[in-house]
């Protein structure tokens, strides 16, 4: 790894091309979802190596549940599989783990899954990793604006108090650094309603690359991709 290189503090990314990359080897969809759950682990392990803080990563969009049952049903499957897998490897890499999406639309037990990933991580100084479940950025600045909505009806707060800050301490992802760095794999070209907010001043990086062949190696062309950009709102810093 090249030392010269200067870290996104947060990366965020795109899944995309499982399905796709499973269809070209002769395998149905869900096998590559599988293995795309196994990349996430890795890139996970490697990002933090790295000197990466926060990762964040589309598992599941609001969109997804137009897809056919069988696939949802598989893709709700291994996410039920991957919070067991994943508090097994928070412990073990002391990361940190908050899902991000409408949670109350999920199953009961897969709910109460996320809530007891999230608990025994909060204390973790480890990796940063948020995982959008159930996410929709328009859903999700909506969500925001009815708390905004209900606080100035409660008398908590003035219409002119709220601000872009406020709004943003209502989102799911309050606390937490905007990303420097989006990724997507499989060669699409846009943001597909993920974080559409926090993607306001972040470097895009596009890959021909499919998901569950995304390793250590793409990660650091992304990163070198981002060092040659010209940034003058956060991230890299202009000379």
């Amino acid at each position: 790894m090249d030392e010269n290189l200067i870290m996104p503090r947060h990366v965020a990314i795109i899944l995309d091309g499982n399905g796709r990359w499973a269809k070209a080897k002769g395998m149905p969809r869900n096998y590559g979802h599988v293995q795309g759950a196994k990349t996430v682990e890795v890139i996970c392990e490697e990002a933090y190596r790295m000197g990466i803080q926060y990762l964040t990563v589309y598992a599941f969009s609001t969109e997804n549940w137009s897809r056919p049952q069988d696939e949802v049903d598989a893709l709700m499957k291994l996410l039920r599989n991957y919070m067991k897998t994943c508090l097994t490897t928070a412990e073990k890499n002391r990361m940190c783990v908050r899902v991000i999406g409408d949670k109350t639309k999920l199953d009961q037990d897969l709910q109460d899954r996320i809530a007891q990933l999230e608990e025994a991580t909060k204390k973790n100084d480890g990796l940063h990793f948020q995982v959008a479940i159930n996410y929709g950025g328009r859903d999700e600045i909506t969500r925001a604006a009815r708390r905004l909505a209900a606080k100035v009806q409660a008398g908590e707060m003035a219409v002119e108090d709220i601000t872009e800050e406020a709004l943003g301490q209502c989102l799911d992802t309050a606390g937490i650094p905007d990303p420097d760095l989006l990724i997507r794999t499989c060669n699409e070209q846009r943001i597909s309603n993920f974080l559409p907010w926090q993607l306001a001043y972040t470097e895009f990086y596009f890959t021909p690359v499919a998901w569950p062949d995304f390793t250590k190696e793409e990660l650091l062309k992304a990163v070198a991709a981002y060092n040659k950009r010209d940034r003058k709102y956060g991230g890299l810093k202009t000379e």
